[in-house]
């Protein structure tokens, strides 16, 4: 059974917090419309999964919303490919990874201490370029590919 889009965030700047949305544009080579990464060379967008959130969770003894995560999207359940040149495709968007996402200090600002190390591999996402464009929506289907 595939997974699922859960949720979507952008933030429109760094330190600034996530907004969450139904929909966002994603394009190739450049990343999501809105999102402070837009424009960058590689890290285009950032997908988590809620299984791994909830690992996270019960590290931190504490609910761990994916809002505050910073990443982009977070399916409904993993796994999450991590093996750089691997593809994904969300809806009509084909995804290539290029590496596991690390945390930053923010969480422990944003979550509370320790959730930085709470969210350390492999529970902290994944870095993905964008090799299409389209429309990334919330319900959209999230399928591995080989690369």
């Amino acid at each position: 059974m595939p997974s699922r889009v859960h949720s979507l965030h952008v933030a429109p700047g760094r330190r600034l917090p996530t907004k969450s949305v139904d929909a966002v544009e994603a394009e190739a080579g450049a990343g999501l419309v809105g999102d402070r990464y837009h424009g960058s060379r590689h890290r285009h967008v950032t997908v988590q999964a809620l299984d791994d959130l909830a690992a996270a969770a019960e590290a931190l003894g504490r609910p761990v919303d994916p809002g505050l995560t910073r990443r982009n999207i977070t399916l409904d359940r993993g796994p999450v490919p991590t093996r750089p040149g691997d593809r994904f495709r969300i809806g009509d968007v084909e995804l290539e990874v290029v590496r596991i996402a690390a945390p930053c200090r923010l969480l422990d600002d944003d979550l509370g201490p320790g959730a930085m190390q709470a969210l350390r591999s492999p529970r902290g996402g994944t870095v993905f370029r964008l090799l299409s464009s389209g429309t990334i929506r919330v319900g959209d289907e999230a399928t591995s590919s080989r690369g």
